[in-house]
Order: C-alpha cells, then sequence, then structure tokens
C-alpha cells in the first residue's frame, strides 16, 4: 500500500509578487526550494492564510537571497501582496517507508522570507 505524506512545508512566508499575465506557476527564492527540498516543476500546496484559498500549481525558480513568492498567471487572483502563506509538497511512498520518513518544515524570517 501507498500513501501521501508531507514531504516538505515552507510556514508562513509572505506573498511578495502576483504576476496574471505569467503564464503559471508559484515563484520561490532558490534558497527555499533548495532547503525544503523542492525541485522545479515539482507540485506545490499552497495555503492562504489570509483568506483561506487553497490550490495547487507547480514551483519554479526565483532569485536566491531574495525571499520571493510570487504567485502566476490565475493563482495570482487569488491572493494579495502580504498574504501570509503555507507552501507544502508531499510524496508517496509504502506505509514502511512513511513510517520512518522526516519531512523538510523551514520556518522562514517572516518579515523577509529568508532562512534565518
Amino acid at each position: 500500500m501507498f500513501v501521501h505524506v508531507v514531504k516538505s512545508k515552507i510556514h508562513r512566508v509572505k506573498v511578495t509578487g502576483a504576476d496574471l499575465n505569467y503564464i503559471g506557476s508559484i515563484t520561490i527564492d532558490q534558497d527555499l526550494m533548495d532547503a525544503a527540498n523542492i525541485v522545479e516543476g515539482e507540485k506545490v500546496q499552497i495555503v492562504n492564510n489570509n483568506n483561506g484559498e487553497r490550490l495547487e500549481t507547480y514551483a519554479i525558480p526565483g532569485p536566491r537571497n531574495s525571499g520571493e513568492i510570487t504567485l502566476n498567471g490565475a493563482a495570482a487572483r487569488k491572493v494579495a501582496k502580504g498574504d501570509v502563506l503555507i507552501l507544502i509538497t508531499y510524496a508517496m511512498m509504502d506505509i514502511e517507508e512513511a513510517k520512518n520518513f522526516k519531512p523538510r518544515l523551514l520556518f522562514p524570517n517572516e518579515e523577509n522570507n529568508l532562512l534565518k
């Protein structure tokens, strides 16, 4: 049997931009992606603490040490600059592996989205 488990979570980052005219995705500071073990193109669940929206898109890397968190395309309508988000990725694994798996949990600086 396989189960979905949390692979990584970036907890409480602020939206720095929303670009409706971009093709789609969420741009995430490459340093945050690396620390959370998120790869380019990976599906990301986005939970907006300000308005309760939950959506999924895919990750693209932003400039390192920028703190960038930008929602692109239609997802830009679901956020406002300054909204606080939780970003979550999941992995499928067999149940025995899942029992011992430890996700990457990040708690960046809430003012600038940078790693502490």
